[in-house]
């Protein structure tokens, strides 16, 4: 037992009052976890583009205060009634969609998207009781994606925590509770290249170069990356992406660029913009008889792309992928593993690092689209 257990904890939280205002550092006090839930000490946390879109108030029904941040790693400090697979000392990974292990989809070896924890953008407070774990003076303040890492403690789900390696560097596995297990599982889990195959990769942010090392664990021989921007080439390059289009740069749409560029088409594709230009690009771009495109951007909920079904008929396959089709609980403690054997490199995704009480400037260098992944060191 920690001596904090089933006591209210004073800490220091980055609360937003309003839409894409900075963040102001705030005393808040976190409440003791419930049943099924785990109060965990943030070690290490990152900022993702969903944090920045919901921050923006780009997304649903906005939602304020709320303390945001769901890509991290931490350290368990205590655990609620009917919690068994995790105790005080433990290392974890917060994770935005969870395992419940007893509805259809986790019991499914095809699914990750567990009907009680799966993803909710618009629920503010925990599910046990529709409260919320965060108050300041008495008032309550909204969770985000049931995770709030941008506080040195938060309570989570117990089925939103992977309990990893207790010697894996959080400061550099926390990017694996989010955007890079989705790029890398969209490939390694999804579209599936097999070694000597080409793979075409649609945008080349953080996802997408995750996505793009998973083509590179798998050992496509030409891994061929799509940007709007050609300062990502450079970089891209450091993640095994061997050749660069740029659509801009010609008069033709991109998938027969690619098409001719590749004898008919690549073997696998991976979209990783939500753009629906890009998305139709990436189906029309895979070989006949054999191609598959995996779709991971995520677009506006009501957009509609359209392509001649004789594309399918010819036997190319579309996919969409979840969270690189990873269960959170039983998948994440291997992808961490693969780091720590040296299989995956995560060190070229962090391009910089800023202490928590400097957590604005992360935001910053995000708007400004400058680096991939900032590490937040919330004991700075």
């Amino acid at each position: 037992m920690s001596s904090t257990a089933g006591l209210v904890i004073p800490c220091k939280a980055a609360v937003s009052w309003e839409a894409g205002k900075p963040l102001v550092m705030e005393q808040v006090e976190v409440a003791p976890p419930q049943t099924m839930e785990v109060r965990i000490k943030i070690k290490y946390t990152s900022l993702c583009h969903t944090d920045l879109y919901f921050w923006e108030a780009k997304g649903q029904a906005p939602l304020f205060p709320r303390i945001f941040g769901h890509e991290a790693a931490g350290i368990v400090e205590s655990v609620g009634e009917g919690v068994s697979d995790l105790q005080t000392g433990d290392h974890v990974l917060p994770v935005f969609t969870g395992e419940c292990k007893e509805c259809a989809h986790c019991k499914s070896e095809e699914s990750n998207m567990c009907d009680l924890l799966r993803i909710n953008t618009d629920r503010g407070v925990m599910l046990t009781d529709g409260k919320s774990r965060f108050s300041i003076d008495g008032k309550p303040i909204n969770h985000f994606l049931g995770t709030s890492t941008f506080s040195e403690y938060t309570v989570v789900h117990s089925g939103c925590l992977a309990k990893i390696n207790p010697l894996a560097p959080l400061d550099r596995v926390c990017i694996l509770s989010c955007g890079i297990s989705t790029g890398l599982g969209a490939t390694l889990n999804v579209a599936k290249p097999k070694k000597g195959s080409s793979v075409a990769i649609f945008g080349l942010g953080a996802v997408g170069l995750a996505a793009a090392e998973g083509a590179r664990i798998a050992g496509a021989s030409r891994i061929i990356g799509i940007d709007l921007n050609p300062n990502r080439f450079e970089e891209a390059k450091k993640f095994g992406v061997t050749e660069f289009i740029n659509p801009k740069d010609h008069d033709r749409p991109v998938q027969q660029v690619i098409a001719d560029m590749t004898d008919g088409g690549v073997d696998r594709s991976v979209e990783c913009t939500g753009h629906i230009e890009a998305m139709v690009s990436a189906f029309e771009c895979v070989h006949d008889g054999w191609g598959v495109a995996v779709l991971v951007g995520v677009p506006n909920k009501d957009a509609v792309f359209m392509t001649k079904p004789i594309n399918l008929l010819n036997e190319r396959t579309i996919k969409g992928t979840f969270f690189g089709n990873y269960k959170p609980r039983t998948d994440l403690p291997s992808v961490v593993e693969m780091y720590m054997n040296k299989k995956l490199e995560l060190e070229k995704f962090i391009t910089h690092r800023v202490s928590f009480s400097d957590i604005n400037r992360a935001f910053e260098l995000m708007l400004r689209g400058e680096g991939l992944r900032c590490i937040i060191n919330m004991e700075e």
